[in-house]
């Protein structure tokens, strides 16, 4: 009794001393892997200019995590005042973890602001990243902590042996029968094997688990990497339509007309100022022949286009009521077009007005509607306002993607047409009349004095333009970028689906899969998508889909080939990885009902994931029947 009594003390006695060691440990490597994780991600997204905050931000991790080493030293006294085995203290210390790893993760989606989106994915990548540099703590400290951990169970029954060692020489007169009972035992009923197996299956699912999320940091890379390569492609599109000319928005025409108007000043005396008026058509007709053409640069497409634009139509002339005939200065009034960019100007650009032809040169006589665009010196008369005056002009114009109308004029009609086959028509006005094919598009628009909130003539014109623009933008057929990013948000679902994959056959074939050969698996599923984003740059997205899917599911189905040996487990592998990729494609593809079948496509393979797992024995592994196939 002596000695049992002394092999229990002295074991508690150099468990409670190692506990606060083994919680430092796991608490320094913890932060030391999440600091040097967070370092690389700095010097990832920033380079070398931000070095200088890597140190504060070590620290602002070192202090922050002091509540989490006193969560692992209270744990670690709480764990072991329990009577467990191994593998369930282990459990345990997981579950610490990961609630400790989620308290943090609340802390970040507080932080984060009221954007539930982004707020929910800051609190999960928060979470993953702690849980998984806890994990890697545990892994290069396994060995101090099985020794802590030791099993309870064997701790009383070394002890028993040494009792029954040290018993004295007169329990050998005892009878026969128990001497031949102590000789013989009988094995005991409970099978302690199938419990520890079930433990194991517990952790090994927690761990699997664990790897899910680990794997999904390094999506966080590949997110950053489209997202680079997205803007690297607007800026060299920004820069090509610089040098050519930039997307453009054509206003008028119209007529500004200065007048004076005497006004009393704060010490009341009479004074003159200048101010101007807006004359719109009263019908205006705009005929376009948009085309499109795409200029290369490095392996990024720019479109373009040149435009060939007619407009006619009459101004009638109608002065506001509080606007004094006399006092306009009529021959200073000008006939003014508004455009965005003057190198997309090609040839010269006249208007006949009232049967006299005008050239336009650069500058505008005021910036009541627009600050860039060309103008002509029109003389008006007092006769002029008592009949129609037709005008006529021609435009050739070049831009970049996009083209648009502001429908300044009492009745107006806009008709374009292309040979561009995928066009986008924007703006706070549809067309009322368009047909789009591959041979291209026509689209015609309309307006009248009723739909417009302004009259033909002005004197206080505070209409924002861009409110009533319209037109039409040539895209891209098909944007890598877009296609991609959307890809990677189902990243969890590869990776989780895959990961859950191999769990189940490992367990129906009893050939463990090492966490190490989950982690080669899941940077396979993550380098599909930069061998996405790299294919697509060169050749249209759904080849390039196509060739990294095939390269995938090729890689990982030789992978479990070579592990679980037959071709049939393999075959299984690859199947429902190419199904899985199909699927994904087709979610991509979809617009409006991508919601809908993405969320009947989940429930299915939720369904089958069920059915597929249905007789296995969680509790007792030994006891799962050897299956051939999956």
């Amino acid at each position: 009794m002596y000695r049992h009594f002394e092999t229990q003390s002295t074991f508690r006695m150099k468990n409670k001393n190692t506990t606060g060691s083994i919680a430092g440990k796991l608490w320094f490597f913890t932060w030391l892997t999440f600091s040097a994780g967070t370092s690389a991600l700095i010097l990832w997204e920033s380079g070398t200019e931000n070095v200088v905050f890597l140190i504060p931000v070590s620290g602002v991790a070192l202090i922050g995590s002091l509540p989490a080493f006193l969560v692992l030293t209270w744990s670690f006294r709480w764990i072991n005042n329990y009577k467990l085995s191994q593998s369930e203290k282990f459990l345990r210390l997981l579950f610490i973890q990961l609630l400790a790893c989620t308290a943090y993760g609340s802390l970040a989606y507080i932080i984060n602001g009221p954007n539930v989106l982004n707020s929910l994915q800051a609190a999960g990548i928060t979470t993953a990243a702690l849980f998984a540099c806890n994990c890697v703590s545990v892994l290069l400290n396994l060995n101090p902590l099985k020794i802590c951990f030791t099993d309870n169970s064997v701790i009383d029954e070394t002890t028993s042996v040494q009792e029954e060692q040290a018993q004295p020489l007169y329990n050998l007169s005892q009878n026969q029968n128990t001497t031949q009972m102590e000789n013989n035992p009988q094995p005991p009923e409970i099978n302690l094997y199938e419990s520890k197996s079930s433990n194991k299956i517990m952790i090994k699912g927690a761990i699997t688990g664990a790897l899910i999320l680990l794997m999904l940091i390094p999506t966080v890379f590949i997110t950053n990497l489209v997202q680079e390569r997205e803007q690297r492609q607007k800026e060299v599109v920004a820069e090509v339509s610089n040098k050519w000319a930039k997307a453009q928005t054509i206003t008028g025409p119209y007529i500004i007309v200065p007048y004076n108007q005497a006004v009393t000043d704060t010490a009341n005396k009479k004074v003159t100022i200048r101010k101007s008026v807006v004359l719109l058509p009263e019908n205006l007709n705009v005929n376009g022949d948009v085309i499109a053409q795409q200029s290369h640069r490095s392996i990024y497409n720019v479109l373009l286009y040149k435009s060939n634009l007619t407009a006619k139509g009459n101004f009638a002339i109608k002065l506001p009521p509080d606007i004094i005939q006399e006092n306009l200065l009529l021959n200073e009034a000008h006939i003014c077009v508004g455009l965005n960019d003057f190198k997309g100007i090609e040839g010269k650009v006249a208007v006949t007005f009232n049967g006299t032809s005008y050239d336009l040169s650069a500058g505008l006589p005021s910036d009541i509607i627009d600050s860039v665009g060309l103008s002509a010196p029109v003389p008006l008369t007092v006769d002029d306002f008592k009949k129609d005056i037709p005008f006529t002009f021609q435009l050739h114009l070049k831009g970049s993607e996009q083209l648009r109308f502001v429908p300044l004029a009492g009745n107006s009609q806009f008709s374009l047409q292309s040979t561009w086959p995928s066009p986008s028509f924007d703006g706070n006005t549809l067309p009322s009349e368009r047909n789009v094919s591959e041979k291209g598009f026509t689209a015609k628009w309309n307006f009248n004095k009723a739909n417009l909130p302004f009259n033909t003539a002005s004197k206080d014109f505070n209409i924002a333009k861009d409110t009533y623009a319209f037109g039409v933008t040539m895209l891209q057929p098909a944007d890598q970028y877009v296609k991609t990013m959307r890809s990677v948000k189902y990243a969890i679902l590869f990776i989780g689906l895959t990961f859950s994959l191999f769990f189940i056959v490992e367990l129906m074939q009893k050939k463990p899969v090492h966490p190490v050969q989950y982690v080669l698996v899941g940077l396979a599923l993550v380098i599909f998508y930069s061998l996405l984003l790299s294919f697509s740059e060169y050749i249209m997205f759904d080849y390039a889909y196509l060739i990294a899917a095939l390269a995938t599911v090729t890689l990982i189905t030789l992978y479990a080939k070579s592990h679980f040996v037959t071709w049939k487990v393999a075959s299984v592998f690859g199947g429902v990885l190419l199904a899985l990729y199909t699927f994904i494609f087709v979610l991509i593809s979809l617009e409006d009902t991508a919601l809908l079948v993405g969320s009947i496509g989940l429930f299915a393979v939720l369904a089958l994931v069920m059915y597929a797992s249905r007789k296995i024995n969680w509790y007792h592994p030994t006891l799962n029947a050897e299956v051939e196939t999956v």
